[in-house]
């Protein structure tokens, strides 16, 4: 299809946050990074107009991609045909367990994703993780360095421990705004996610606890733990002094691991309050 063509097909919507990657070079580069083998289910977020679909569909037998866009998915299903399985669906909604299932094996997950859902996207990922292998996309360069930051950076937050502690997070290069039709007003990274190495989050004894100590944490990021967590300890009437940890500690210094630590034996203690 001729790229006069293509632009008429896959006017891109705003509403939808519709940024279409129209560089070659980069696409295929995305493509490489994601190390695809002839027999690994691939699954796209977003293919929009195929930038990336058509270097993944000749690598694998096993390639799916989830459009939400009905204009979108019909274009893409008269350009791709039967080689490529085209679900239209939202990916928030998509059911990955019972893809993983059919495919007896982990998913890799690719896509130059909506940058204003960034956050459902990975928590979705988060939350069927022992399911994934990899997954490599595009995001806004200002959310890649929270993914990766370290403590004691303006940049750690909740987004880094809870990435850290599912996975390892690197950012493999930068993408312009030139390579977009239209143009972001920010500029991209392109990060990976590898899921097989050791994670944190195995050693949780209760993510909805972890979760809001974490959250209690980074609400006053600038204060002592200590007033931090003091209305969550409130709500279950627990005591500071009877958990082993340092609360005069800023949650910016606390490693993902501490993190782990800290919300298991609040977990325990609310837990055994019962």
């Amino acid at each position: 299809m001729k790229t006069k063509e293509k632009f008429e097909l896959y006017k891109p919507k705003k509403f939808l946050g519709q940024n279409f990657l129209v560089d070659d070079n980069i696409a295929r580069k995305i493509v490489a990074s994601l190390g695809i083998e002839s027999t690994d289910p691939v699954i796209e977020i977003g293919p929009g107009r195929g930038a990336l679909t058509k270097h993944i569909a000749g690598l694998t037998n096993n390639f799916t991609a989830v459009e939400f866009d009905k204009g979108v998915h019909a274009n893409l299903q008269k350009e791709f045909g039967e080689g490529v399985n085209l679900v239209h669906s939202d990916f928030l909604e998509f059911d990955l367990a019972s893809h993983s299932k059919k495919s007896n094996t982990k998913l890799k997950i690719i896509g130059n994703i909506p940058y204003n859902i960034t956050s459902k996207i990975l928590f979705k990922l988060f939350d069927v993780y022992e399911l994934v292998d990899c997954v490599v996309l595009m995001v806004q360069k200002e959310v890649a360095s929270r993914l990766i930051a370290k403590t004691r950076s303006k940049e750690y937050g909740i987004l880094s421990v809870q990435t850290q502690i599912h996975c390892k997070p690197e950012v493999l290069f930068h993408v312009p705004p030139t390579a977009f039709f239209p143009k972001p007003s920010v500029k991209s990274s392109i990060i990976k996610f590898s899921f097989n190495g050791e994670q944190q989050v195995r050693n949780i004894v209760n993510m909805e606890i972890f979760r809001s100590v974490l959250r209690e944490s980074f609400g006053q990021r600038r204060k002592f733990m200590s007033n931090s967590l003091s209305s969550l300890f409130e709500k279950y009437e627990l005591a500071f002094g009877d958990i082993d940890f340092d609360f005069t500690r800023r949650p910016e210094t606390l490693s993902p691991e501490e993190f782990v630590t800290l919300g298991n034996q609040v977990a325990e203690k609310i837990m055994n309050h019962k």
